[in-house]
């Protein structure tokens, strides 16, 4: 998780079945057969702007579960103030990981009014998945690692052009 002056605060209530129950469903979400036989980034997907802290994010928009389970696995880079949009089939807790995925990214997880709950790094190809701490993401917002802070973008800032969470 991303060092700021505003740590999320955990409310999600953790016990070992809490956490198997997290794991398994984010490999069952994650380990799509597309996601485990995919040896290729998906094409550009459609891209929305967003707004946060002043800049102007282009963000490519993954709303199905194909999508989300490709993510930006074996892209080589991101554009300059780029990033991926994660729409999440339900509101809930979410889960990712770095299968196939060669960029230090940061992660954003997002509550239905588009306010950032959460940041966490995440480390090329691993494997370990990063549960979010709060029940209610709506979505994930994947920027370069470094992009939020860089930025001044701390959880409790609000990203705006983000699509209704109807969930």
């Amino acid at each position: 998780m991303c060092s700021n002056s505003m740590p999320p605060v955990n409310t999600f209530p953790k016990n070992n079945f809490t956490s198997l129950v997290l794991v398994f469903a984010a490999g069952i979400f994650f380990a799509t057969p597309s996601a485990r036989s995919q040896t290729e980034a998906q094409p550009l997907l459609p891209t929305l702007s967003l707004t946060l802290g002043g800049k102007n994010i282009h963000a490519e928009i993954a709303d199905d579960n194909q999508e989300r389970a490709a993510g930006l696995m074996f892209r080589k880079s991101l554009a300059t103030d780029s990033g991926m949009l994660f729409v999440m089939p339900q509101i809930g807790p979410a889960a990712f990981w770095m299968r196939n995925t060669e960029i230090p990214l940061t992660i954003a997880y997002i509550d239905p009014t588009g306010v950032i709950l959460e940041l966490h790094d995440l480390e090329p190809r691993s494997e370990k998945t990063v549960t979010s701490q709060f029940p209610n993401i709506a979505f994930a917002l994947e920027m370069s690692r470094g992009w939020f802070s860089k930025n001044n973008i701390w959880p409790g800032d609000r990203i705006g052009g983000i699509p209704s969470a109807s969930h």
